[in-house]
């Protein structure tokens, strides 16, 4: 190791316990160790308001109880991250506060923030509703959501390519992350269909999906050239197919190591992070989903 984890920027995990919440902080144990980064395990706890009479103030007993639950909560998940990574550099943070909040703070210093895509306490929906949109919208670097259980051996790293600069973040994203983990990388972009006047001809049909399909080929591999040179030993495939975006990315999910996307985009993946297609990915994706926005990414 030529530079030390200390001189860079953390990758940040939330946690609270939960079995997907573990999952995400082993995962993000070896993304640390892969990238020579060192960890932050993060969790938080709020007050119970809810349920006490108007003006009564809650006994400090309640405040300590809950800051002591998530001081276990988080030595427990160092104790994870370093079982997985036995000489990563792991630190813990405790804080009160609204788990969003909170990680969006933490993003302004780290490389990469990690989350489960379900949780028991303050993280407790985080990566399923509003507060994921917001999140991968508003934080300040990449976000990744650990969803399955385990990751395919040799599996591909998959980006969603549409053309636009948000897309080119989210290509540079997925190089990188093919050549640390020596994985190949497979392309993919998805043209919506156009619905075909019944009188049309099946020549012109099939004409004109010739023409989308070799538009469509053509500026992947412009929006690939550059990074290929860049990355000479990423082996290299492309996906171009006339269906849903969300549908093309959740069925390569399937055979991948990971699943990178842009925040926002047009054509085949328009409205990514605050519309249908991310929530539908990040729903329904079997591997992991990093979401990354061109303005965070150096």
């Amino acid at each position: 190791m030529t530079t030390s984890a200390s001189t860079h920027k953390p990758i940040v995990v939330g946690t609270d316990g939960s079995e997907s919440a573990t999952r995400a902080v082993r995962w993000a144990a070896r993304e640390a160790v892969l990238r020579r980064r060192s960890l932050k395990v993060v969790n938080t706890y709020t007050w119970p308001i809810s349920g006490y009479p108007e003006g009564l103030i809650v006994s400090s007993d309640v405040h300590d109880a809950l800051r002591s639950d998530a001081e276990k909560t988080v030595r427990d998940a160092k104790k994870v991250a370093e079982e997985a990574a036995p000489r990563l550099d792991v630190s813990t943070v405790v804080t009160a506060g609204n788990a969003q909040q909170v990680l969006r703070e933490l993003s302004e210093d780290a490389e990469l923030v990690v989350l489960g895509s379900r949780g028991l306490g303050g993280f407790t929906g985080l990566l399923l509703g509003s507060t994921a949109v917001g999140l991968a919208s508003h934080a300040a670097c990449p976000i990744t959501v650990v969803r399955r259980r385990r990751e395919p051996a040799g599996g591909p790293v998959v980006v969603g390519v549409d053309g636009t600069p948000v897309s080119e973040a989210a290509i540079a994203f997925a190089f990188e992350e093919a050549a640390l983990r020596q994985a190949p990388l497979m392309a993919v972009h998805a043209w919506q269909e156009t619905a075909f006047d019944i009188a049309m001809s099946s020549a012109i049909a099939a004409e004109f999906w010739r023409s989308a399909n070799e538009n469509a080929q053509e500026l992947i591999s412009e929006r690939l050239a550059g990074w290929r040179e860049k990355y000479p030993d990423v082996v290299v495939t492309t996906e171009v197919r006339g269906t849903g975006p969300a549908e093309q990315l959740v069925r390569q999910s399937a055979q991948a190591q990971l699943v990178v996307v842009g925040s926002r985009g047009r054509g085949g993946f328009a409205g990514l992070t605050l519309g249908s297609t991310s929530q539908a990915v990040l729903r329904h994706a079997d591997s992991p989903v990093t979401v990354v926005r061109a303005d965070v990414v150096t």
